[in-house]
């Protein structure tokens, strides 16, 4: 069984095109809660995964969600940290199709207690083009992107930029010379913060959530840089108010809370 989103995810407004349709299996309450995206390499050294799984967990305890691709490597290790009950999976291929086979209990799990998501059409197989577009809503649906390790020319490395592109924080861990050579380059760049304390980071993320739960829906809707008309169409009469007020600006064509 399978059924299609009924409501607007305000966080996918930051993406290039709002999908046509959002297919899901699972509890669709978690997209209404505070997330983080987790992404990496799918050959991931002793140390990734251990402070991916330690990451996750401990974010998913704080009463976080963890958004990621399902994939091999980092994605499957943030999902098992987090808890089949707290996650959401993006698929890059139809609903009822567990892909990759490899993770088939894990996302079946995830089914049954957290959150599987794809806009793409029953019975559609994964494509090369279809996991770009599910590494754009990971990115869009978080509250900021983690990328645990990843060399130059990855495929994480295109989530970086949609994150950059959706003015999304970028959080790396620190690795050694000649490793992750991608994240360390993002650090040099200053385009990433690391995560030199896993604690102190929980403690930090969680109370942006907590803030974030505080927001009315139409501040909620503008923390995700939509376009004005975007804006517009979702809440026309509140935005007239707040950009008079100065609870909001708009820059270059995007709506942002000032």
């Amino acid at each position: 069984m399978h059924n299609t989103l009924p409501f607007i995810v305000p966080e996918l407004s930051s993406m290039k095109r709002y999908p046509e349709e959002l297919y899901y299996r699972g509890n669709v309450e978690l997209l209404h809660r505070s997330k983080i995206s987790i992404v990496g390499t799918r050959r991931p050294n002793p140390y990734t995964r251990a402070m991916t799984l330690e990451l996750s967990r401990k974010l998913s305890h704080s009463g976080v969600v963890i958004i990621s691709g399902a994939a091999a490597g980092v994605d499957a290790i943030a999902h098992h940290g987090a808890g089949a009950e707290n996650t959401v999976a993006i698929l890059p291929s139809g609903i009822d199709i567990r892909y990759p086979a490899a993770n088939a209990k894990l996302i079946e799990a995830i089914e049954n207690q957290g959150l599987t998501l794809t806009p793409f059409e029953p019975g559609f197989g994964a494509r090369e083009w279809s996991f770009v577009v599910r590494n754009e809503i990971v990115v869009a649906l978080g509250d900021a992107l983690i990328v645990t390790e990843a060399d130059i020319g990855s495929g994480s490395m295109r989530s970086v930029e949609y994150a950059l592109a959706m003015e999304k924080p970028i959080y790396v861990l620190p690795h050694r010379l000649h490793e992750s050579t991608a994240t360390r380059l993002l650090l040099r760049e200053g385009k990433a913060s690391a995560i030199d304390d896993i604690d102190s980071f929980v403690a930090h993320i969680s109370q942006k959530g907590k803030n974030r739960c505080e927001d009315t829906p139409f501040i909620a809707f503008c923390r995700n840089n939509p376009t004005y008309e975007d804006a517009m169409g979702h809440f026309p009469s509140e935005i007239f108010e707040a950009e008079l007020s100065g609870i909001i600006e708009v820059r270059n064509g995007r709506v942002a809370v000032v």
